[in-house]
C-alpha cells in the first residue's frame, strides 16, 4: 500500500452532538450546509436520530440512509459495505459527502466503520462533536473529574467482574448503553456502595430528558440512550 488517494471529493465525518440542535458546532453546520450529499445511520430502517438533529440544514441534498440491522454482525458489516460503495460513487464524481454521526465520530461513533473502509483511498476530515458524557455532566450539574482524577467510560454490557474491577480502580465513571442492563448495574453499584454517588440521565439535551436518582428509575423503561455518572467523592471539586 503506497498510501495514495484517488482524485475525488472529500468525505467528512460530522459529529452532530447528543441531540439538541443548538449544540451542533459552527464547523459542523457549515460543512453540512455546503455538502451536496448527506449520509446518516438508521436502525432497521427507522427514522434517523442523527438526521433529525440537523434536519433544518438538509434542503436540496442527496441523502444516503445507512440502515443498520440490530443483533446481526454479518448483516451490519454488509450494510456498511453497501453504504461505502454508494459514498464512493459520490466521491468519485468529485462530490463532497458528509456522514452524520450522533455525538462524536470517534467516540463509539458509527462513522468509524465507514472511515475504515474509505480513508486509504479518499480524503477524509473528521469533525468532532459534543459527546454524551459531557452533555450528561452539564445537564446533571455533575462535573466528571477534577484534580488528578481518573475518568473511565464503561459500557453496561461488560461482565460484572470487569465492571467491578474498573469501578474500584477509578475515581469517576460514565456507564453508557444502559437499556436492559440497568437492574444489573444498579445492583452492582449498590454492592460497591456507590448508589448515593451516582446519578441517572436519559435522552440528555432532548425535550424528553430525565434526571433521576437511581432508586427512582423504572428499570423496564430505561432506553439505550441513557447513562449513569458516578463519582467516588460525590462532587468532583471536593478534596479526597
Amino acid at each position: 500500500m503506497d498510501g495514495s488517494k484517488t482524485v475525488s471529493g472529500t468525505l467528512y465525518g460530522v459529529g452532530v452532538g447528543p441531540g439538541d440542535p443548538e449544540l451542533l458546532t459552527l464547523k459542523a453546520a457549515r460543512i453540512i450546509r455546503n455538502c451536496p450529499v448527506i449520509a446518516y445511520p438508521t436502525l432497521d430502517g427507522t427514522a434517523s436520530f442523527a438526521r433529525s438533529i440537523v434536519a433544518a440544514y438538509l434542503t436540496n441534498k442527496t441523502e444516503i440512509p445507512i440502515s443498520i440491522p440490530m443483533g446481526n454482525t454479518a448483516a451490519t458489516q454488509q450494510a456498511y459495505d453497501d453504504a461505502s460503495r454508494k459514498i464512493t460513487d459520490q466521491l468519485a464524481a468529485s462530490r463532497y459527502v458528509a456522514v452524520l454521526c450522533e455525538g462524536d465520530p470517534f467516540f463509539y461513533g458509527s462513522f468509524m466503520y465507514i472511515y475504515a473502509r474509505l480513508f486509504e483511498h479518499h480524503p477524509v476530515m473528521v469533525i468532532p462533536g459534543v459527546s454524551s458524557p459531557m452533555a450528561a455532566a452539564a445537564a446533571l450539574s455533575m462535573p466528571l473529574a477534577a484534580h488528578n482524577d481518573v475518568f473511565t467510560v464503561l459500557p453496561a454490557p461488560l461482565d460484572d467482574t470487569v465492571l467491578i474491577a474498573r469501578l474500584t480502580a477509578t475515581d469517576s465513571a460514565a456507564i453508557i448503553k444502559l437499556g436492559r442492563h440497568f437492574t444489573r448495574i444498579h445492583a452492582l453499584l449498590r454492592h460497591l456502595g456507590l448508589v448515593d454517588r451516582s446519578r441517572y440521565i436519559e435522552r440528555a439535551t432532548l425535550p424528553a430528558q430525565k434526571l433521576l436518582p437511581l432508586d427512582r428509575v423504572q428499570a423496564d423503561h430505561v432506553p439505550y440512550f441513557s447513562m449513569i455518572l458516578v463519582h467516588r467523592r460525590s462532587v468532583a471539586w471536593q478534596d479526597g
